[in-house]
């Protein structure tokens, strides 16, 4: 394994700005409320500007009016995203590879083969590569989750896991902080590191 990608110390505050930054640009902005402009009705003015002795009024859909619009409300042209530098996101994401094997908690295999496309079958090989990783007991727990890295896309892995709630896969092309770090454990794929080491980390 490589000392640059395997061997980094971790550095909690990096990884800490990157990760945040990584959740801050995946998020979907979905609060929304109209403002007096965007509230249906209110095109004529109530009553006339004098004479009538009341408050002077242009329009009902006012945000002091019931029915007006939101003074200061949230809008959906709020923009949470944030900037992080290549080189930080490439090092948080090396660093969350190497913190797993400083944690005993890694896993490098030659090859993952599937006799059949089963959840059975891949319940089966992890139970056998349980023995292997340290505390680890098949999902008894939420912080006893796992993550299959692979070279690239393998549509039978991917359908063989999905329905083990405490097991996940990534192709190392789309490997990033945030998925490393939400799983306890990690199976690395021999062919996926020449991948991971020419790899420019998502935004």
């Amino acid at each position: 394994m490589p000392d640059k990608i395997f061997g980094l110390k971790m550095k909690p505050n990096l990884v800490h700005q990157v990760l945040t930054a990584q959740l801050a640009n995946s998020r979907q902005v979905i609060a929304h409320t109209k403002g007096r402009g965007e509230v249906r009705g209110g095109g004529r003015k109530p009553w006339r500007q004098k004479g009538t002795g009341r408050a002077r009024h242009a329009s009902i859909r006012s945000p002091i009016w019931k029915g007006g619009g939101v003074t200061f409300g949230p809008t959906k042209e709020r923009n949470f995203k944030k900037k992080i530098n290549k080189k930080m996101r490439r090092q948080a994401l090396f660093m969350s590879l190497s913190s797993k094997i400083w944690d005993k908690e890694f896993l490098a295999l030659d090859d993952l083969k599937l006799s059949a496309v089963k959840t059975k079958e891949a319940l089966k090989i992890l139970t056998t590569l349980a023995g292997k990783l340290d505390g680890y007991r098949l999902g008894k727990s939420d912080r006893d989750s796992i993550l299959i890295i692979t070279p690239g896309q393998d549509r039978n892995i991917q359908r063989a896991v999905r329905n083990l709630p405490f097991a996940g896969v990534t192709s190392a092309q789309n490997l990033n902080p945030k998925d490393i770090l939400d799983k306890k454990y990690l199976i690395l794929l021999k062919d996926a590191v020449p991948v991971i080491e020419k790899l420019r980390p998502l935004k």
